[in-house]
């Protein structure tokens, strides 16, 4: 047994003390594993930018402090009691919406939104006790999204842990716990695109990319890239993408454009910017009969979706997806399967790696749009 379970675990980790304010390494204690609970070694993590979104707290509840991070893979250290489906040593992603697999969303074969550990980004304790594991001085640190993967250690829920291959290389599948399931997902899940078919994806940021991978893998003979930044363009040939729209280069709606393009709509369109005018012209560019259009970006809450009725009467099918439908204690050894078999692949999205120490080039680098994926070492 491993002389550090049942006791308080000393480890760095980059707290956020404040918004927008460079994190700080410090030396935090990591309390023991409570009920549902296990303590994980987080061996490699990466920076996706819902991290930063809320790091810069503009527009949601400000918790400070906080240790931010949850793309990451690790190594149970020890587990509390009731913990039945893991072990010390087991390799795990952590994730940040869970599957409790006991409530009507974990027993539905349609939904993969858990009652009790859907995401919940204000919440910065655990929900056993409402307390934080991690203290500095005795003063409480607080979590983000029940995972917290940019400290060294991290208690997190058993419901929000994926046990996967131990032969999986952890700084590859580590980005496979947010970004990359979610688009993969969405195409591979729910736009469902029959071998051959068209397929149109609004954004070419990681999530996007990561939806056009699973139309590739999917088999689609076009895959259009819509996007306004054209520089994105010669990156995204790499994940299958085969022409590119630019919006701004068209003096007409860009879904006529693509109408014009593909003899009337394509097959299916994935959404992944959050644009409310980007999911109404996703919706209206697929094809009248058959086309399916999947939502995938998180829209201001002010938003509305306009669209005269007759989209749907004419057979136009629109869907929402959350974490590309996967279930993810069920599902995302899967996922990590297709990498091992070389169905997909992951190293084309880590563009850069830093140390732990580092941490805050990782968040340059996304700020400055240069990074789709940047890995952080945490043993150093």
């Amino acid at each position: 047994m491993s002389t550090t379970v049942g006791k308080v675990i000393r480890c760095k980790a980059a707290v956020a003390w404040e918004a927008g304010k460079p994190l700080v390494i410090e030396e935090v204690e990591v309390a023991p594993p409570q009920a549902m609970e296990v303590r994980v070694k987080i061996v490699v993590t990466a920076l996706c930018h819902t991290d930063v979104y809320f790091w810069e707290a503009k527009g949601q509840t400000p918790v400070f402090p906080r240790i931010f991070g949850h793309e990451a893979a690790g190594i149970v250290e020890s587990v509390g009691e009731g913990v039945t489906e893991l072990k010390p040593g087991d390799h795990v992603l952590p994730v940040f919406t869970g599957e409790c697999k006991e409530c009507r969303h974990c027993k539905s074969e349609e939904s993969n939104m858990c009652d009790l550990l859907r995401i919940n980004t204000d919440r910065g304790v655990m929900l056993n006790d409402g307390k934080s594991r991690f203290s500095i001085n005795g003063k409480p640190i607080y979590h983000f999204v029940g995972t917290s993967t940019f400290s060294q250690y991290s208690v997190i829920h058993v419901g929000c842990l994926a046990k996967i291959n131990p032969a999986a290389p952890m700084d590859k599948v580590c980005i496979l716990s947010c970004g990359v399931s979610t688009g993969l997902g969405a195409t591979l899940n729910v736009a469902k695109p029959p071998k051959g078919s068209t397929v149109a994806i609004f954004g070419l940021g990681a999530v996007g990319l990561s939806a056009a991978e699973g139309a590739r893998i999917a088999g689609a003979s076009r895959i259009i890239g819509v996007d306004l930044n054209p520089k994105r363009f010669d990156e995204a040939k790499k994940f299958g993408v085969t022409e590119f729209v630019n919006p701004k280069d068209h003096h007409k709606p860009v879904q006529e454009v693509l109408a014009e393009m593909t003899d009337g709509g394509v097959d299916r369109s994935i959404e992944c910017t959050g644009s409310v005018n980007a999911m109404i012209s996703a919706f209206e560019c697929v094809h009248d009969g058959w086309g399916v259009a999947v939502l995938v970006g998180v829209p201001n809450k002010d938003d509305a979706f306009k669209t005269h009725p007759m989209n749907f009467l004419n057979e136009k099918t629109l869907k929402g997806t959350f974490f590309g439908n996967y279930k993810p204690r069920t599902d995302l050894p899967n996922v990590v399967e297709m990498y091992m078999r070389k169905e997909l692949e992951l190293e084309k999205f880590i563009t850069h790696e830093v140390c732990l120490s580092e941490i805050n080039k990782a968040f340059d680098y996304m700020l400055k749009g240069e990074s789709l994926r940047c890995i952080i070492r945490m043993d150093r």
